[in-house]
This record gives C-alpha cells, structure tokens and sequence, in this order.
C-alpha cells in the first residue's frame, strides 16, 4: 500500500514500468538478420548449430562470450529516480 501523496497503485506503476524498460532493453539487444558463416571479429567460423539456434549472429563463442563479460560490467543507471522521490 502506498502512503502519503502517492496513489493506490503507484508502486506497483513503478514496478511495471522497471520491468517494461528491462524487457525492451533486452528485446533491442537481440540480434536480427543472416547470421554470418564466420566470426566478425577473428574470423573464426561459426558453426552451423550456433548460426541455427541464433538467427543472425555475428559473433563466435569466445568472441561472444567476451563481448558479453564487457557489457555485464556496464550498468545502466535508474533514470526514474529513487522511489521516495517518485511518491511525493
């Protein structure tokens, strides 16, 4: 139950709108269109199961596997505020 100037479902708002931003996050980061036959980056080839289970990938598995360990250090920041701050 929210409290103060806030109203019944406020929280709950905010919540949904936390998970709808997550989810377009990772809808817009899925990859789309031929796959490639060999790695953009080193070359390698990307085997067909890889290139059949993930329409349009680009990367082979280490390259992959890299790229991901660097984008799992990036985390973005909460542009909505503090919750607080939104209930007021």
């Amino acid at each position: 139950m929210a409290t103060g100037w806030a109203g019944d479902g406020a929280v709950q708002d905010q919540i949904d709108a936390t998970v709808a931003d997550a989810v377009q996050r990772a809808r817009s980061r899925l990859q789309q269109g031929p796959s490639l036959s060999h790695c953009e980056e080193c070359s390698a080839p990307i085997p067909a199961a890889r290139r059949k289970a993930l329409p349009g990938v680009r990367l082979c598995v280490p390259c992959q596997q890299a790229h991901d360990a660097d984008a799992a250090r990036f985390s973005p920041y909460n542009r909505r505020g503090s919750k607080d701050s939104q209930l007021r």
